[in-house]
């Protein structure tokens, strides 16, 4: 290796660049601090909690790891290993924090150890707890802080003193205030307890896992050691048993009872001043949920609103909430597009596509929206901030790109980014007037990335291309490389810089790179994601080729040399690729592919392909590991190299080792690469940087360049 910094190299060590980038950011109520999460250096892996005056831009740190813990490394527990694994958290030091009502104490860990901050300007110091500590969040007056440790829902002033636990512990297989795995990894429900607005209770979640069928992820590098035990409830099997209950700082319990026969899923809480709990539940299929109210003297529920569709129902970040004048805030399903509802109300429509709600305000609602079928012009890949009130929408965000918000009062912050500039820019805007920029120390890439965005298709794919720095049209058509996900949930044909990095990187190792969003992909409306309703394989990768083919027509796309790579859904995809459509892809290079889904999630799977107790055909159908999912043409076999890590407790390695049974059975060459150690994240910088070199080269000796 020459002394010359890489993209390969830099992109593993900076974590895809977000190591040095201001995030999670806090706004008080009266408008002088913004809070937030960066580290140092743009190769620092430990965030430092920071404070903002919006009026001077000036900041200071609120804590710092490394003067907390003395200069001593981080110790996870195997719990907050898992908990960061869920919400795919690769950085250190205060990795996420909780705040009082105010904004004016700050609650976060360290090495499972709690820590609280004063965030006018005072201190940061250690409260003495039993640990390992997780998820501590202050009663919104300040006084107290709630937390987890050892399966218990304890409280601790915050002078540290009075320690004490009002729930649990009950035993190895039930916590209390802790989400469990699915709704963690699928609904984004990743914490288990609520305060009360006056700080005398709280809502808290009771998970008994007891139910969830065991696996066993070992580290076959280290056979001396004993596998993990993990309860994962795999399409088909018992989910955990979750329930909630009312806990009084008294000692006092009050247990909520709803429908759990019909809504076992609890997916999502909140409670505000001046109103009971709200909560969200849903039905296993998924096709139904209801809004319920809590009384908090008895535990019943009413139910205040409920909702159905054929597919299924979609759950969206800040929702539901209350307004302050007690209407229900919800995203639903409405006239071709995702629609802002308020009590009985409709507030957008069809130039709207809405994909959250960021602040919930007494004149106006804050939202992010993509573009609608009603839209002026399509806006592909982009999304905007929105000020959404009784009388329209109107924009808040400028000028093209990727776009959000944090607001709190007069004050919001916004983060954008382009395709034009790497890395996000952050404005703290006080009534529509800027005041301040966060400062990032994210590293400036050695490479910068051409996509253009654009549609392919009588489908009108959402589409990136990206061609070798340089490329001149007497270059002649060039090997393609597909680079989709391609799947539900993730989205990458955007407009940020930095979202096309590595795809630009590929571009400049001599290929015409195309990433395609087909159907099943968000953002666009809801027919175009339900489209995969009981046919992943199907939809999926007949996007996959429309969309390459339409842009050989006007693109320099040499089609007798196609080949696809994807990690996640997008391996899935890239297996399914080779094995189903041999006369269009000729490689693939599949990272962490879902080969049976019959060893995913009951949430994600179940939502899309059913019960494979009921829907075998439908799971066969969809399958790699099956006669059909092999593909007919054995005789047309094309390479195909297989990567998963074998820590993998998200999509574990039994579903790369049974495709490769398989192919061996059916005698189709292929090439494993197993990653030991390596979780769902990939996090080691020398396995990130490496990887995307074996590939590189995997790709030219298969195409032949």
């Amino acid at each position: 290796m020459t002394g010359q910094l890489t993209f390969p190299r830099q992109y593993a060590r900076t974590q895809r660049f977000s190591l040095g980038a201001p995030r999670a950011f806090t706004v008080s109520p009266d408008g002088s601090r913004v809070v937030f999460l960066r580290s140092r250096t743009g190769v620092d892996r430990a965030n430092v909690l920071w404070v903002l005056d919006p009026d001077t831009g000036k900041e200071h740190p609120a804590a710092d790891p490394a003067v907390l813990l003395g200069g001593a490394d981080e110790e996870l527990s195997a719990e907050e290993r898992a908990r960061r694994e869920r919400i795919r958290e690769g950085a250190g030091g205060v990795v996420a924090y909780a705040v009082d009502s105010a904004v004016e104490l700050a609650a976060f860990t360290l090495s499972g150890r709690l820590f609280i901050a004063e965030l006018r300007g005072g201190t940061a110091r250690e409260l003495v707890v039993p640990g390992p500590v997780a998820d501590p969040r202050p009663s919104p007056d300040g006084r107290r802080i709630a937390y987890v440790a050892g399966g218990a829902l304890r409280v601790v002033e915050a002078d540290g003193g009075g320690d004490r636990a009002l729930a649990g512990p009950e035993g190895a297989t039930v916590t209390w205030g802790l989400a469990e795995f699915i709704a963690a990894e699928e609904m984004h429900r990743t914490r288990g307890f609520w305060w009360a607005p006056d700080g005398r209770s709280l809502l808290v979640a009771r998970v008994d896992d007891a139910p969830v069928r065991r696996w066993w992820i070992a580290d076959p590098a280290n056979p001396d050691r004993q596998p993990a035990e993990v309860a994962y409830p795999a399409a088909g099997t018992p989910n955990a048993l979750v329930t909630l209950s009312l806990l009084g700082l008294d000692g006092s319990r009050t247990d909520v009872e709803w429908d759990r026969e019909r809504f076992p899923y609890l997916a999502q809480a909140h409670w505000s001043e001046g109103h009971p709990p709200l909560l969200l539940v849903q039905a296993r299929d998924q096709r139904g949920q209801a809004y319920l109210t809590v009384d908090t003297a008895t535990g019943e529920t009413r139910v205040l609103h409920t909702e159905e569709d054929a597919n299924w129902l979609d759950l969206f970040p800040g929702v539901p909430a209350w307004t302050p004048d007690g209407r229900l805030v919800r995203i639903s399903d409405e006239g071709g597009v995702r629609a802002l509802a308020v009590g009985d109300r409709t507030l957008t429509g069809p130039r709207l596509h809405v994909r959250a709600v960021l602040d919930v305000g007494a004149e106006d609602l804050l939202v992010s929206a993509s573009a609608g079928p009603g839209a002026k012009d399509p806006e592909t890949g982009e999304s905007h901030v929105y000020r959404v009130g009784e009388n329209g929408a109107e924009r808040v965000s400028e000028g093209r790109g990727w776009h959000s918000a944090v607001r709190s009062g007069a004050v919001t912050v916004l983060v954008s980014t382009s395709l034009e500039h790497s890395g996000a820019t952050v404005r703290v805007v006080r009534d529509g007037v800027r005041t301040a920029t966060v400062t990032s120390h994210a590293e400036a890439p050695v490479l910068a990335s051409r996509a253009r965005l654009t549609e392919a298709g009588a489908r009108r794919i959402p589409c990136a291309v990206l061609l070798p720095t340089g490329y001149s049209e007497g270059d002649g058509p060039l090997p393609v490389l597909m680079d989709p996900y391609g799947g539900p949930h993730g989205p990458r044909v955007v407009a940020a810089h930095n979202s096309h990095l590595t795809s630009q990187w590929f571009a400049d190792q001599g290929f015409a790179v195309v990433v395609a969003d087909g159907r099943g992909t968000p953002h666009r409306s809801p027919a175009w994601e339900k489209a995969v309703r009981d046919d992943f394989a199907g939809v999926t990768l007949d996007d996959q080729v429309e969309a390459v083919r339409a842009l050989a027509e006007d693109h320099p796309l040499d089609l007798g040399r196609v080949a696809i790579r994807g990690w996640s859904y997008g391996g899935y995809l890239a297996a399914l690729a080779v094995l189903r459509r041999p006369d269009v892809f000729h490689a693939g290079i599949a990272g962490a592919p879902v080969t049976d889904w019959r060893l995913y999630d009951t949430h994600y799977t179940e939502r899309y392909l059913g019960d494979p107790a009921e829907r075998p055909a439908v799971y066969a159908r969809n399958s790699l590991v099956t006669d059909e999912g092999l593909g007919e043409a054995a005789e047309q076999t094309r390479p195909l190299m297989i990567v998963h890590g074998l820590a993998d407790d998200n999509v574990v390695a039994a579903h790369t080792l049974r495709l490769s049974s398989a192919l061996l059975a059916a005698g189709r060459p292929h090439e494993v690469l197993p990653l030991s150690g390596v979780t769902h994240m990939t996090p080691q910088e020398q396995v990130a940087e490496n990887l995307l070199l074996l590939q590189v080269d995997f790709l030219k000796r298969s195409l032949g360049m």
